[in-house]
């Protein structure tokens, strides 16, 4: 799938502020990944298709989980924000043919993380946080903190990520734990 095909893809699903926040994650990822020595390409594109499915029903989320194998059902266990990342990775693979292993795993684990992320998992995990759209308390802090440290940018999203669940009374999905815990070490 080429770029253009990807935006194309997500002007026609995305209301305009999320189309223009995933043009911003494109954006990050790509110099991230130079940066980084990742394929920038991949980055794009992926950064590009993250939210592609942010917008489906909570049926149209759950029906794609349900059929697929290489879901885990438990993401329907914990909140249906986590629900879209998973969804459409699949739905792209589906609907578009994409293969891409890589890209796809990116898409699956941008809202979650998980132990052992690859590098283009961490750039798109990060990017998707701290793309010049997002304006929330500590975000200029793991801006700065991702032009010296993928890793440690990484380690401080998932920090401030469980803390605000937690002080909200919300579950935190085991694989955001694991990466925590990963990275820790």
């Amino acid at each position: 799938m080429k770029i253009e095909e990807a935006q194309q893809a997500i002007k026609e699903v995305l209301p305009e502020k999320r189309y223009l926040h995933s043009l911003g994650v494109a954006d990050t990822a790509e110099k991230l990944a130079e940066k980084y020595g990742a394929d920038s390409e991949k980055a794009r594109l992926a950064g590009m298709l993250h939210d592609i499915a942010k917008y489906f029903s909570k049926d149209e989320l759950e029906a794609i989980i349900r059929r697929r194998t290489d879901i885990p059902d438990d993401y329907l266990d914990y909140s249906d924000k986590l629900w879209h990342a998973p969804a459409g990775a699949a739905y792209v693979q589906e609907r578009f043919g994409l293969n891409d292993r890589e890209v796809l795993s990116a898409m699956t684990y941008h809202t979650t993380g998980r132990k052992n992320m690859t590098k283009l998992e961490k750039i798109i995990f990060l990017a998707d946080y701290i793309e010049p759209g997002r304006d929330f308390p500590g975000v200029n802090e793991v801006r700065k903190t991702a032009g010296e440290s993928l890793d440690e940018a990484v380690f401080q999203e998932l920090q401030r990520t469980i803390i605000h669940l937690l002080e909200k009374r919300q579950s935190v999905y085991p694989e955001t734990v694991e990466a925590y815990n990963d990275l820790v070490r």
